[in-house]
């Protein structure tokens, strides 16, 4: 396991709509379309499916008071896709990272909070430059392709919160999605 992934569990049970959702993904990734139209057309099937709440078993919406939690609810036989439902404890956050594939983020409950960065070459050397700050409420969903797919999520709300992630390759046998982890710029919050 990375820095990134925290307690991960594998083998939990599919419900029906988890079923259909990877179904739909199934479909999307058959195409062969490019990463993003991939990561455009897994968030069309995810927004169909994040806000029901028969999703998830209890058990995959179990968190750890140490760091949030990875679930890995599905992967792909032939390595092209995952789906994973992380649980974050309030307060609990990623590193600054980038991904490995094309990602898709839906909200199931609560709320997260996204900094996105972009990377800015100086000469031999680049900086990281915060763009963007997205708060992503129950229901939302986005989805992303490397490169520009640099971002921090935390958990700023009371309650805990939990996404559904689809990913464009198998994070069971990677240990994770994550390429790189990024320094924190000076004067950021940890």
């Amino acid at each position: 396991m990375t820095a990134i992934t925290a307690a991960l569990t594998e083998g939990t049970h599919i419900t029906e709509p988890m079923a259909a959702l990877i179904a739909d993904v199934r479909a999307v990734v058959a195409r062969g379309l490019s990463p993003e139209r991939s990561a455009e057309l897994a968030a069309e099937a995810l927004r169909g499916h994040v806000a029901d709440p028969g999703l998830l078993t209890a058990d995959q919406r179990v968190g750890c008071p140490e760091r949030y939690t990875q679930h890995v609810l599905h992967a792909e036989a032939d390595g092209s896709f995952s789906v994973v439902a992380l649980v974050w404890l309030p307060g609990q956050h990623t590193p600054i990272h980038d991904h490995v594939s094309w990602c898709v983020t839906g909200v199931h409950r609560g709320t997260e909070s996204e900094r996105r960065y972009r990377l800015v070459p100086e000469g031999a050397a680049a900086r990281l430059v915060a763009a963007e700050e997205v708060t992503n409420p129950s229901g939302s969903v986005c989805g992303f392709a490397p490169p520009g797919d640099i971002h921090e999520v935390r958990n700023c709300g009371s309650d805990t919160a939990i996404s559904i992630h689809i990913y464009g390759a198998d994070v069971v046998r990677l240990g994770s999605s994550v390429r790189r982890v990024y320094a924190r710029l000076d004067g950021e919050r940890d």
